[in-house]
């Protein structure tokens, strides 16, 4: 009787070990598995990283704030820099503000609305691209701008175009 138990205390043992094993053995494999995805998708991610940054860099190479050249020229006029592009675009968006048509946009507003600037940017030290809209019809404008030495700020347009209206 006493050898009976041992036996079935031993295929009992064996069977619990072989339990054991097999279930460690699943989630061991479950994790290998889990780590394999999170370093393909973290190697996705740094590719994907990558991309953004050259993107970004392409997109900041017309920036007057990343163009060290036009930021000497308004160091060599000793403009103060920090405060240089917050004034530029209060300045233009203060033409916004104008009585009657804008000064700087070459059309009439062709709905109820307003023409005005919604963006500008600063590509250098010397010109500015800007968008306009009254709402329903919209364009850009590409500005030369200079600042005079008593600090007058004058613009003159290059270039402008209307989009054709969309008909949704």
């Amino acid at each position: 009787m006493k050898s009976k138990i041992y036996l079935y205390l031993f295929v009992f043992t064996l069977l619990l070990v072989l339990f054991m094993y097999v279930n460690s053995k699943s989630i061991i494999e479950k994790y290998e598995k889990d780590i394999t995805t999170a370093k393909e998708r973290v190697e996705r991610y740094k590719d994907s990283i990558t991309v953004l940054q050259d993107e970004n860099s392409d997109l900041l190479y017309f920036n007057l704030e990343h163009n060290e050249d036009a930021l000497t020229y308004f160091e060599n006029e000793r403009i103060d820099i920090s405060s240089l592009i917050p004034f530029l675009k209060d300045e233009l968006y203060k033409l916004n503000e104008v009585k009657g048509e804008h000064p700087l946009v070459p059309y009439v507003s062709m709905t109820d609305g307003k023409i005005m600037i919604n963006n500008i940017k600063f590509l250098n030290h010397k010109w500015i691209i800007a968008d306009f809209s009254d709402g329903k019809y919209w364009g850009e404008l590409f500005l030369t701008y200079e600042i005079s030495n008593d600090n007058q700020l004058t613009y003159k347009l290059v270039e402008h175009f209307l989009y054709p209206p969309q008909n949704y």
